[in-house]
């Protein structure tokens, strides 16, 4: 691996939205939330919401092209926001929660126009693209406050996700989801059920709650990769616990008010298939207990992992 590190700087509305899709890709070295674009030095947030300096709230990604290219981190970033809206991002309006691509050199810049045209092209969406890309410009770290939100208040952070409408305008125009005879023909009933009613299997009573063979855990659907058997443990509720997931960008996590209950529910990115619920009882430092239903899950050993095009795993069981 090269130790040749290049910047890519993206603004696509509130910055504690955007840290979390790259900050666990993998040849991700830093992700830092910042102002750019403007036209005053040093900004503060307070001065960057009153849409005076010209600044754009945005997050400045620190990576190894060799390990995941400049083209992969256009791609996540679209997959982020609604391209098509000139006056913010969903709840967020004004200048400072426009969206924008402000590349670093002649190859990115010619990058992110290939990416634009081939979005406008597509006919994803029947509006106009209208993100920019533009030269970038210095870049200002936000106060710290604002670094990594989605860790530090992961509550507040999870609804304000779901509330501003960002998370179900992801799912309804970036989700590749099966159709519902596919489901229906690939899934057991309990599976189907699970992944795509949310519905709760019985405990003591399924797969994975007591399995300790060493290995991961992917997607039932998709297969996207979700947790690890060296982050399980036993947690005496009957159902397959977990510290974290192997990628907390391969997961959505969001409130669910369902029963009369306040709960952190937990769903697979990708295919948006309900997995379980996430609780702050847990063993380690974060105190997170991923508490998942095996129904959503399948096992691959790790000694097939490589067979199953999941290689980059194995370095978790040396």
């Amino acid at each position: 691996m090269t130790e040749k590190f290049e910047l890519a700087t993206f603004a696509g509305g509130c910055f504690w939205c955007m840290v979390q899709p790259f900050d666990e890709q993998p040849g991700i070295k830093e992700v830092v939330s910042g102002y750019t674009g403007g036209h005053t030095e040093n900004p503060t947030y307070e001065e960057v919401c009153s849409d005076t300096t010209g600044h754009y709230e945005a997050v400045q990604i620190t990576f190894d092209p060799d390990v995941f290219p400049y083209r992969k981190l256009l791609e996540l970033f679209w997959q982020q926001i609604d391209p098509t809206d000139p006056g913010g991002q969903f709840g967020d309006r004004g200048s400072s929660y426009r969206t924008a691509i402000f590349y670093h050199s002649e190859e990115q810049r010619a990058l992110a126009e290939e990416s634009k045209r081939q979005l406008e092209e597509s006919g994803r969406f029947s509006r106009p693209i209208v993100t920019d890309i533009l030269p970038a410009k210095p870049f200002y770290r936000a106060e710290e406050n604002h670094q990594h939100y989605y860790k530090k208040n992961a509550w507040h952070y999870n609804t304000y996700k779901e509330g501003s409408g960002r998370a179900r305008f992801i799912r309804e125009n970036w989700k590749k989801k099966k159709s519902d005879e596919e489901l229906r023909r690939e899934l057991t009933p309990i599976q189907y059920e699970v992944t795509q009613n949310s519905a709760t299997e019985p405990p003591f009573q399924n797969e994975f709650w007591n399995h300790e063979e060493d290995g991961i855990y992917v997607d039932i659907v998709s297969g996207e990769p979700l947790f690890s058997s060296t982050d399980k443990y036993d947690a005496g509720c009957g159902w397959p616990s977990f510290t974290r997931p192997i990628r907390r960008n391969e997961i959505e996590e969001k409130l669910d008010t369902s029963y009369g209950m306040r709960r952190i529910e937990v769903r697979s990115k990708t295919a948006d298939s309900h997995l379980g619920h996430v609780f702050d009882d847990g063993p380690g430092p974060d105190r997170a207990r991923y508490c998942i239903n095996s129904a959503a899950l399948r096992f691959v050993p790790k000694d097939k992992l490589e067979e199953e095009g999941y290689g980059e795993f194995l370095s978790l069981f040396e």
